[in-house]
Formats: C-alpha cells, structure tokens, sequence
C-alpha cells in the first residue's frame, strides 16, 4: 500500500512561516490570525493521521508547521506589548508635554 501525502500538512507549514515572517516584517497584530490558522490547521491534520497513520506520509511537515505557528505566535504577541507600550509612551509624553508647557 503506497503512502499518501497528509492533507492539510504543506498548509500548516505554509501558515508557520508566513506567521512568524509577518511577525518579523511587517504586521505583527496580524500574524496572530496565521498563527493561529496554522495550529488549527495542524490539530486536524494529526487527528487525520492518529486515524490511519500507516495511510499519511508528511507528519514531519505538520509537527514543523506547529513548532513555527508558537513561535509567530510569541512574536506577535511581543510585537503587540511593544505596540501598545511604544504608543502609549509617546500619548504620555504628549500628554505630559502639554501640561508643562501650560504650568510655565
């Protein structure tokens, strides 16, 4: 009997690696969703395989796929503290700035 390749597996790498580049570069907020696409993604595809595992080749793929969707998805969340802590010290620094002028 000839192993097919498991469905699902090159998705959940694909959304591995498109998470934590759009963490790095780009949109970290948004890289959560791949994230989070990836590990869903990667749920089904080894409940697929525990079913029949001597039917699916590639579990290599979606066990790599799910380490990758974490680590997009650690980034993103940093990237998103370091967001919210960037914006709101330039809001303090605004609002501050704004009193001390007034108070001479």
């Amino acid at each position: 009997m000839s192993q097919q390749p498991l469905p699902g597996a090159s998705t959940v790498l694909t959304m591995g690696i498109i998470s934590i580049v759009g963490s790095l570069i780009c949109c970290g907020p948004f890289a959560i969703i791949f994230s989070i696409i990836g590990l869903v993604k990667a749920k089904s595809a080894e409940a697929l395989y525990n079913e029949n595992p001597e039917l699916y080749s590639d579990i290599s793929n979606v066990k790599t796929g799910r380490i990758l969707s974490y680590i997009g998805l650690a980034l993103s969340l940093i990237m998103l503290v370091l967001s919210i802590l960037y914006f709101g010290f330039i809001i303090a620094l605004i609002s501050s700035s704004g009193e001390f002028s007034e108070s001479f």
